[in-house]
């Protein structure tokens, strides 16, 4: 069947089989692999991606029921060749170590963040509680989230002065 969709603001169209999970599509078809594939089971979120804005995990999704959507990998943080500060706080404060859960956290942390610039520590934790991170204990992952909030509310800042 054909597929087409809108993946990190390009339109693509394909042929798939109508079993074909979106994880595969985006990393098998499209090259992106970025989101990577974890449990077989749900449980972790190493490969939460958006669809029209709300994280989903895409080993649930077949690409059949993604066509006519949005879709947002990881990739699609980077703006510009300017990273995304969740991105740039997971480089900062090492909220990483072997880093196969980092897109699923870094969408997520995102999607964090634009509903609330000013999260607490609670608050990151809860949003991340889907997301299973066998190396880190999450402290670095929290501590990532936080640099970003600070870092885009200054960014944030800087672009209202600077407006006519």
């Amino acid at each position: 069947m054909q597929v087409t969709m809108t993946v990190n603001g390009e339109q693509v169209t394909r042929d798939v089989e109508p079993r074909l999970l979106l994880v595969h599509f985006l990393r098998d078809d499209l090259g992106l692999t970025g989101t990577h594939w974890g449990c077989d089971t749900s449980n972790c979120g190493v490969c939460a991606v958006w669809m029209d804005g709300e994280p989903v995990k895409s080993c649930t999704v077949l690409a059949a029921m993604a066509s006519g959507h949005e879709i947002r990998t990881v990739e699609g943080l980077e703006r510009e060749g300017q990273l995304d500060p969740v991105q740039e706080g997971f480089i900062q404060e090492h909220g990483l170590q072997c880093g196969f859960c980092t897109p699923g956290m870094m969408m997520t942390a995102r999607y964090l963040l634009d509903r609330n610039p000013h999260p607490t520590d609670e608050e990151i934790r809860e949003a991340i509680s889907g997301q299973i991170c066998r190396c880190t204990g999450y402290e670095n992952i929290v501590r990532a989230v936080r640099w970003a909030a600070r870092h885009a509310a200054a960014g944030q800042a800087r672009e209202e002065v600077s407006a006519p």
